[in-house]
Formats: C-alpha cells, structure tokens, sequence
C-alpha cells in the first residue's frame, strides 16, 4: 500500500499497510485511480454542468474518512471513464515520485482542490454555483498534469488560495441564504453516553435531510 491523499498520511510520507484513518490498500488505490481519471476528465475541456459535477463531486469522494465503499467508487470511476473523449492516459504516480519540490507544490495543489470541492459539493446541493471556481477545477487539474517550473506551480499554489477563499464564500452565501445568518445559541455540555452524529458548518444540507 502506498497512499499519500491527505494531510494524516502517517509521519509525513505515506500510509504503507493501513491507512491511520482505516483506509483499506484497495479503497487508497481505487481512489488514485478515480484521481488520475479526474485529471484526464479535465484533460478533455469538456466544460459542461455534468464534468463539472463528476469532478468536484469525485474530488469529494477522495477525501479522507469521506467515502470507504469500493463498490460505489467502481461505479463512479466507470461514469467517469464514459465522458473521457481522448487517449492520453495520466497516472497520479506522476506526482508522488517525481522531484521533492515538485511533488510538493503539485500536492499542495491537489490537496486545495479537495477542499475546494467540499465546499463547491455542498453549495451545489444548495443551488448555488461559480463560473470562476468551476473554471479552475479544469486549469489546475490540467496543470499539475504537466511539467511545469517551480515559479509555475508557486502561482498555482497561490490561486488555489484565492479560489478556496472564494469558494468559502459562496458556500456561506448558500448556507445563509438558504438557512439565515447563524446566532449564537446555548448548548448542553454534559458529557453523555454515545453514539452521536457530528455535523460540521458546511454540512447543514445533511443536517436537514436527517431531521426530515
């Protein structure tokens, strides 16, 4: 097992026979392969509403302790294959073993982007969507596919941050215009017996669908 997906990777390199989040060697390796198809899918320049959604939404899948069900990762890497229009194939490899630096400012990249398709997915439940940040899950996903110079992938990386912060906004726009502006509310602090649900501020959306 080799997975490098997230910021837990066990003492900074790589999960080598379990993932420290409980990641089986199958799911890393079925997820770096929904990645690699993600950057080919990108690769197309196809940009249409059903790309857009495969690539945040399969984006989403990849993150850690998000989604562990191979089988649905099988079917959604098959959807994937079918809006692929072109035979230049891209393994995610390409990145972890390449040179140090490089292979750091690419990760930084593909990390952003991510999280930036966490907040892109659960705005778009929401009805709520960019051009700008659509636009670049396709120019970052082709650019770290190429071999681009230190100085190249620094602007890159400093994008990503700019589009992360957009993307936090219209994911704040979403949830206050669709639930109204937080308040401040008291809450129990007694320690209880579990199980328990915990539900972080940009899932509200899910939060809804339970209580219904």
């Amino acid at each position: 097992m080799f997975c490098f997906q997230c910021e837990q990777t066990s003492n900074g390199k790589a999960c080598t026979k379990y993932g420290v989040c409980g990641k089986t060697p199958q799911t890393s390796n079925l997820q770096d392969n929904l990645t690699s198809l993600l950057i080919e899918l990108a690769n197309s320049l196809k940009k249409n509403d059903k790309n857009t959604r495969l690539i945040i939404d399969g984006l989403f899948i990849t993150i850690t302790n998000v989604n562990f069900d191979d089988e649905f990762i099988k079917r959604y890497i098959e959807n994937v294959k079918e809006h692929i229009d072109h035979d230049k194939k891209f393994d995610i490899k390409n990145i972890w073993e390449t040179n140090e630096d490089i292979r750091s400012l690419k990760s930084l990249v593909l990390f952003g982007l991510k999280g930036i398709a966490a907040y892109a997915h659960h705005a778009y439940v929401l009805g709520y969507s960019d051009d700008e940040v659509n636009d670049f899950f396709y120019e970052a996903l082709t650019s770290i596919s190429k071999d681009l110079s230190i100085n190249d992938l620094l602007t890159l990386v400093l994008k990503t941050g700019e589009i992360n912060l957009k993307c936090m906004e219209l994911l704040d726009k979403a949830n206050t215009q669709t639930y109204g502006d937080p308040t401040p509310t008291k809450v129990s602090t007694t320690i209880e017996k579990g199980p328990f649900i915990v539900v972080t501020g940009h899932d509200l959306h899910d939060l809804e669908l339970l209580l219904k």
